[in-house]
């Protein structure tokens, strides 16, 4: 976690820079920046609320906030210095759990991890990281199982977005798994799942 400090000023949210805890102003635009963004608001940059944040803002390049992203998504927040944008922080959570809002976001999450240019695919390391920020909380024996059948099975070394959409598209009673039906046409990696699961369980 990056460190906190204390006891010092940042610079106004829209100037899209941060004070580090060095007492330099380091710009948004940069991991640095944003690690120091973390430590004022009092959360850690792996928080699931930072990826929220960068929803909001509508950030297209992992780890930065441009300076029309930053200044035009506190804007929409409606807040104008880092005490007030620490503040709607749990509203974020709130929002995205909106129907009308959910699937937007759990799709901006790959796509924010898709990092290089024409990438059309997540390691599967990355993908579990990922399904423990947006699902742990919400799913955590689903997603502590899923995990362990993905970092098990090497038939899977990368997700697309389709697969990463069928974890939200198809919902499986867990851990009875009474509502699946093998008659009926199941996406293959959630019969896999489900193959995998029965055989644990046995």
């Amino acid at each position: 976690m990056p460190p906190r400090a204390s006891k010092r000023k940042s610079a106004p949210p829209n100037s899209s820079s941060v004070t580090s805890s060095d007492g330099r102003s380091v710009c948004l635009s940069s991991p640095e920046g944003i690690e120091a963004l973390c430590a004022d608001l009092g959360v850690d940059y792996t928080d699931v609320r930072i990826l929220m944040l960068a929803w909001k803002l509508k950030a297209e390049k992992q780890g930065y906030f441009t300076q029309d992203e930053w200044q035009s998504g506190l804007k929409a927040l409606g807040v104008d210095s880092l005490s007030k944008l620490k503040k709607v922080l749990p509203e974020l959570e709130k929002e995205v759990e909106k129907p009308s809002n959910y699937e937007d976001f759990y799709i901006y999450a790959f796509r924010y991890c898709l990092t290089e240019e024409k990438q059309k695919s997540v390691d599967i390391e990355s993908i579990c990281e990922l399904l423990n920020l947006v699902l742990g909380v919400q799913f955590r024996p689903q997603v502590d199982s899923l995990v362990e059948y993905l970092k098990n099975m090497l038939a899977y070394d990368a997700w697309t977005l389709n697969f990463w959409q069928v974890q939200n598209d198809y919902k499986i009673s867990f851990p009875d798994l009474e509502n699946y039906d093998e008659t009926q046409a199941w996406p293959l990696i959630l019969d896999n799942f489900v193959e995998w699961m029965r055989e644990n369980q046995s």
